[in-house]
């Protein structure tokens, strides 16, 4: 069933572990597809299986680092395209993303060792956020688009579910 949210863990570990096992559930949505698979606009807005964890990458960074002061690398916003950081680009290779997801994850799990719960950063729009609510809003913004995978793979070839069932 892979990770498992500690029965008695404290606040932080909990709150990771939660995050982590959504993180693995959206890199499990992708195995065993082709590129073209992964790529494949499945809603009229043009949804896919790669541009979400692409998204998903950017908002890690954004949130987890940012936020707090620390360095990222360019991520994919554009003022003037709400939907940039969900587009994969025909430049960008599914190995790309993956390493850019491997990357953000990297860089938030750090982030939410050194960073205390109760501690203080400066979301993009202005106001101050603790660590404990980005937590919280990753968790909600992992779940949701895991939830869409799950919804767009199923489409492609009928697999579903939030972990493997090995």
């Amino acid at each position: 069933m892979g990770k498992r949210v500690p029965f008695t863990g404290d606040e932080k570990e909990s709150l990771h572990v939660s995050l982590d096992r959504h993180r693995d559930a959206v890199l499990w949505k992708l195995e065993g597809l082709d590129d073209e698979q992964l790529r494949r606009p499945m809603t009229p807005s043009g949804t896919n299986l790669l541009g979400l964890v692409k998204h998903l990458a950017a908002v890690e960074y954004a949130w987890f680092c940012e936020t707090f002061g620390r360095e990222t690398e360019p991520l994919p916003f554009d003022p003037d395209d709400e939907n940039a950081d969900l587009r994969v680009e025909p430049h960008e290779s599914t190995a790309d993303i993956l390493a850019f997801y491997g990357r953000a994850r990297a860089a938030a799990d750090q982030a939410i060792v050194e960073v205390a719960l109760d501690e203080l950063g400066t979301a993009w729009f202005g106001d101050s956020v603790s660590m404990r609510w980005v937590l919280i809003h990753m968790i909600e913004d992992t779940v949701r688009h895991a939830g869409h995978m799950d919804i767009l793979r199923e489409l492609i070839d009928g697999a579903s579910g939030d972990h493997r069932s090995d």
